[in-house]
């Protein structure tokens, strides 16, 4: 597969995708759509958690905010109930909150641990909502109890979370992946180091279960299978570089008809694959600050990115008052995100 080669820093939003109005006023921590409907929820670092409608108008969407809620500190993750109408959010503040945001509910407190709660996932198989933290555990919740339903103890700080049942992966600080099947929850199924270098900044189950993708620091992302059989299908590729310049692939996000995929980086550009023909199928052009998170509607037809500080430089070069930050709205061709025939050689590294 070809190595990123990334272009000059231009403007904010050189894609010219459609801008959500009034984003988040410091950075952006996660992106997450509704699977019943077109509406975004953004979590953010001014510890709150926002809600737009999305209406797609042709080639542009437009965005009307519909509702927000505070927690206490920054906020880290998010997911949606299954029916669209709850959203959980979870962060800084060592706590992660429930809103019945589609009744205008208030949000009520649904877990807690001992350290930010950085991954957060619903998972209406089993009806219960799925924590992970930086105190090295994660924990099941029954949301009409005070007490974890289970607590799996963890080899380090959660870092990463990926679910599609019954396929859960979860990776950590130094390079640990555990791969849980959520149909025995309670014992791993399988430990492993990653096969990327750095660490660990992303990780998303393959659509039919049999695998996922990691992605690092380091600027680069592995497909890997968990069948032994499929091992010699496992490789890593480069992306997300510009000549000597290495820059973290932030987020990896699986398309849900055509299940090609998109990375977003630290170096502001986001691309689309293929990872059956190891193939590039579009690289979009590069924005003048660092995507830290992305996500795709339940229809892959909207990509929505953000655009903002990553913290990748620390907190001493961040002034939330002078800083922008932007939520985008990418409506992906089909040429972008269905994989192409193969024909010939493919263009692998």
């Amino acid at each position: 597969m070809a190595a990123f080669g990334a272009a000059p820093a231009g403007n904010h939003n050189p894609n010219k995708s459609s801008e959500v109005i009034q984003p988040p006023s410091d950075s952006v921590s996660s992106l997450c759509f509704s699977p019943r409907a077109n509406h975004l929820v953004a979590t953010s670092w001014d510890n709150q958690v926002r809600c737009w409608e999305l209406t797609k108008n042709g080639a542009s969407v437009t965005s009307v905010p519909k509702a927000s809620m505070s927690h206490d500190q920054p906020v880290l993750c998010s997911a949606w109930k299954d029916d669209g109408t709850t959203v959980f959010s979870g962060g800084c503040d060592k706590q992660a909150k429930m809103w019945s945001l589609m009744s205008g509910g208030q949000p009520v407190t649904v877990a807690m641990h001992d350290a930010p709660i950085k991954e957060i996932a619903w998972i209406p198989e089993m009806n219960v909502l799925v924590t992970g933290s930086w105190d090295k555990t994660l924990k099941y919740w029954d949301t009409r109890q005070s007490n974890p339903v289970h607590t799996q103890q963890l080899p380090e700080r959660c870092y990463a979370m990926t679910v599609r049942y019954p396929l859960m992966v979860v990776g950590t600080a130094d390079r640990n992946l555990i791969v849980f099947n959520l149909q025995n929850p309670q014992a791993e199924f399988k430990r492993f180091s990653s096969p990327l270098k750095y660490q660990t900044r992303c990780v998303a189950a393959f659509p039919d279960q049999q695998g996922f993708l990691v992605g690092s620091i380091e600027g680069r992302v592995g497909v890997h299978h968990l069948d032994d059989s499929q091992i010699s299908k496992n490789f890593t590729f480069k992306c997300h570089r510009d000549n000597n310049d290495i820059y973290s692939v932030n987020s990896l996000n699986f398309h849900p008809v055509h299940h090609t995929f998109a990375t977003a980086g630290s170096d502001g550009t986001f691309n689309f694959w293929d990872k059956d023909s190891k193939q590039r199928l579009k690289a979009m052009s590069r924005c003048s600050q660092p995507i830290p998170c992305s996500t795709f509607n339940n229809d892959g037809t909207i990509y929505a990115y953000s655009v903002c500080y990553d913290w990748s430089k620390g907190a001493e070069n961040h002034n939330p008052a002078t800083a922008k930050t932007y939520i985008f709205l990418h409506l992906p061709q089909e040429s972008e995100v269905k994989a192409k025939p193969r024909v010939g050689t493919t263009n692998r590294k």
